[in-house]
Parts: C-alpha cells; sequence; structure tokens
C-alpha cells in the first residue's frame, strides 16, 4: 500500500500573508502586523469553538477575527473594505516552493497526496485550483465532515479512515506546530515545515519525525 502524504494548506502550501499587499491599501504600513494578528486571531476562535462545540465553518472564524483585529487596532475598515479582504482570502496565493515540488511528489507514483485543512472543502479547493495545484492532489480531506478543528484527534482519526491507511503509513505536512503535535498525538508521522528559521517548535516533547525548511527539501528527504 502507498504511503499517504497529507498536506495541511492554510500556512504549508497557500500563503496567509498574500494578503498583505490588500491589506497595504487600506491599513498602509500597519498590513504585515494587522495580517499577523488576523491569522493568530483565525486560529485562537477555531480552538476555542472547538473547545467549546461551537463548530463554525472557518471562513467564519476567519471574518469574525477580521472584525476583531479591526476593533482592536483601530482601522475603522468599512464593511465592503471587510468583505473585499474576505473575498481576497479566497485566492490567497501558493508559497513558490508549492507548485514544483507537489507535482514532483505526486509524478514520484510512490505517494499518495491529500489536502487535509481546517478550511471546507469549497474554499480549499477553490484555493488549489487558483494556485493551479489541485490536479495533484488525488482528495481533499476537510474538517467540516466531522465539524471539528484541528488539532482534535477526531479529526486526524477521520483522515486516516478517508484515506484508509494505516496511522504508520500517513504522514502530516505541515507549518504549524500545533498540527503536527496533533498528527503525532494521533499516531501519525509528521514532517514540520519550518517556513521561518526563526520559528521555535513548541516544547512538548512531541517533536516532528522531519523537519525542512520547504517543500523541496521535503522531497529530497522523502526519497
Amino acid at each position: 500500500m502507498k504511503k499517504v502524504l497529507a498536506f495541511d494548506v492554510y500556512g504549508t502550501l497557500i500563503d496567509t500573508h498574500g494578503v498583505i499587499e490588500e491589506l497595504s491599501s487600506q491599513v498602509g504600513d500597519q498590513a504585515r502586523v494587522f495580517s499577523q494578528r488576523w491569522r493568530d486571531r483565525q486560529l485562537e476562535y477555531a480552538f476555542r469553538r472547538g473547545l467549546m462545540g461551537a463548530y463554525a465553518d472557518f471562513a467564519q472564524c476567519t471574518r469574525e477575527a477580521l472584525e476583531y483585529v479591526d476593533r482592536a487596532m483601530g482601522t475603522r475598515l468599512s464593511d465592503h473594505a471587510k468583505d473585499h479582504l474576505m473575498e481576497t482570502y479566497t485566492t490567497l496565493p501558493a508559497f513558490p516552493d508549492a507548485a514544483d515540488a507537489v507535482a514532483r511528489i505526486a509524478d514520484s507514483r510512490q505517494v499518495r497526496c491529500v489536502a487535509f485543512s481546517n478550511g471546507s472543502r469549497q474554499a480549499v479547493s477553490k484555493l488549489l485550483e487558483g494556485a493551479g495545484i489541485l490536479k495533484h492532489f488525488d482528495d481533499i480531506v476537510s474538517v467540516e465532515e466531522v465539524r471539528r478543528f484541528k488539532p482534535d484527534p477526531a479529526v486526524y482519526a477521520h483522515l486516516r479512515a478517508r484515506v484508509e491507511a494505516a496511522a504508520n503509513d500517513t504522514w502530516l505536512v505541515s507549518c504549524n506546530p500545533f498540527d503536527v503535535i496533533g498528527a503525532k498525538h494521533a499516531g501519525l508521522h509528521a514532517a514540520w515545515l519550518r517556513r521561518s528559521a526563526e520559528a521555535p517548535f513548541d516544547p512538548w516533547g512531541d517533536e516532528p519525525d522531519l523537519t525542512v525548511s520547504d517543500l523541496d527539501e521535503l522531497l529530497d528527504r522523502l526519497s
């Protein structure tokens, strides 16, 4: 049986800070800080909803996070500006290494590639299609199917059920330490894509099986 590589999407394949250019036209030199706070709050809201058992579509978490950061930073964006930013979020760009590396991994026929995301299947499909890499994935596995969020163990169990693979044959690839730790806790293998050299890994003792700086290095290491 082929091994399965399950790629996280937001932050791993797709650059969530690809919204900075649009933000610059709205908030000027606060754009980078705004983008980071938006992303952090988006994840926090997903975590909170997971703990509460109050699932909502990831896009709703994203919109609520946008509203919060706008209030917190006093940027006073109009509803039209917020709607435009949310639309921009549905067409974020892929990282420069994503298209070539994913294509090479998929073409090797040694593994099955799936996208595995907190985002809805529809949102992820649109992102990957826009980035030109949807064709390289055998499937999209979304948390919406179990109405939980990563790193809930039920999400990783759902991934295994969908791909019909043993834990030992299933690898998560993610830039998010919480995702890597969640996968390891659920018995999967995990590769941490450390896109920033300054990024620390959470000191929980659940270390990734592989740590790579980009997807090209991942391909080399897996080979």
